[in-house]
């Protein structure tokens, strides 16, 4: 062995003491093994936000680089990929000094510091899902929010998602903050936002007998993925009786929300200007419901709920008075 051999492993064994002594001082560290080809650590912050860190020595260290690997079971492989490169760098800053110690602090660091990272990938399909230049998707790593702008010609949200600490057992926090929709649709987007979030972590009320175990699911690509589908689809949506565009092309134009052309929206999702939904829930036939010309599902609306009954005897009364007024017309003339 020449004298420089000698004198790396020396430093090599001088430092794995080390590591046996510091790396138990790291909160949320755990020393697996500390021997002259590797050592293996594990990194425990929450359920899903657990690594297991190798640092494999090459043939000349200290005077090269470490190389590091990472991986773990819940957070996503370009996240682990990308913090691997990052690792490496960081250890080309120490080279000739004792890497190991800085990496796992620096790893262990990375993770407090970047709380997004339990959902990196969902955050990864979320931006190939926006297809506008003036979309954007902004990460806020200290308040542990994702900021989303979708737009679709002159409308728009921007929606702040709050991520848990513990995410994905518990739901992201869906708030539209600022939009140029009618307020009735902010408030339908807003609310099965939020029911969407809570089904993914809360099992059903009535489980069916052969339904699986419940599992709770990441809810911030399927929440946005659904204010996506909204915000892309409802500009340009027509009303479904008269085929003409349900929401105004210029948003503040509040012919939406007042005047005969104002929007509804039913139970189904799809919208109705009043005037045409006013026609065609009160022209008869009655006695099956009323359906949505669009998917066939049956109209249900809060403006619209007496039966079938009544609508029958409020027709005929309309008929039988329009009959009384010719009859009066063809006398007079």
């Amino acid at each position: 062995m020449t004298s420089e051999h000698a004198t790396q492993s020396a430093a090599l064994s001088a430092e794995l003491e080390s590591v046996k002594i510091e790396i138990p001082k790291i909160q949320d560290v755990k020393l697996v093994a500390a021997v002259p080809q590797l050592v293996r650590t594990e990194i425990y912050k929450t359920e899903h936000k657990q690594v297991a860190v190798t640092c494999l020595f090459q043939p000349g260290y200290p005077e090269v680089h470490l190389v590091t690997e990472i991986k773990s079971k819940t957070l996503g492989y370009k996240f682990l990929e990308g913090l691997a490169k990052i690792c490496d760098n960081e250890a080309k800053k120490h080279i000739g000094k004792p890497q190991v110690v800085h990496i796992v602090q620096f790893v262990s660091n990375f993770i407090d510091e970047n709380p997004l990272c339990v959902c990196a990938d969902e955050i990864s399909n979320i931006k190939g899902k926006l297809s506008l230049a003036n979309d954007e998707v902004k990460l806020k790593q200290k308040t542990s929010q994702v900021v989303i702008k979708i737009c679709q010609e002159e409308y728009f949200i921007s929606l702040k998602l709050t991520i848990p600490d513990d995410y994905p057992l518990t739901q992201v926090v869906p708030d539209i903050s600022e939009h140029n929709f009618p307020e009735f649709l902010r408030i339908n987007f807003q609310a099965q936002a939020t029911e969407l979030a809570r089904q993914c972590v809360q099992p059903p009320l009535k489980k069916k007998p052969k339904d699986p175990p419940f599992v709770p699911k990441p809810s911030l690509q399927p929440v946005v993925e659904y204010l996506i589908d909204c915000v892309k689809k409802y500009p340009l949506e027509t009303c479904r009786l008269c085929h003409e565009r349900a929401l105004p092309v210029d948003p503040t134009n509040e012919s939406a929300t007042r005047g005969k052309h104002r929007v509804e929206k039913v139970y189904c999702g799809h919208l109705f200007h009043l005037i045409c939904l006013h026609k065609h829930m009160k022209t008869p036939p009655f006695s099956e419901g009323k359906f949505c010309p669009a998917c066939g599902k049956q109209i249900f609306h809060e403006k619209f709920k007496v039966s079938a009954k009544v609508l029958e005897d409020r027709w005929a009364h309309k008929q039988a008075k329009q009959r009384e007024l010719e009859e009066v017309v063809d006398f007079l003339d």
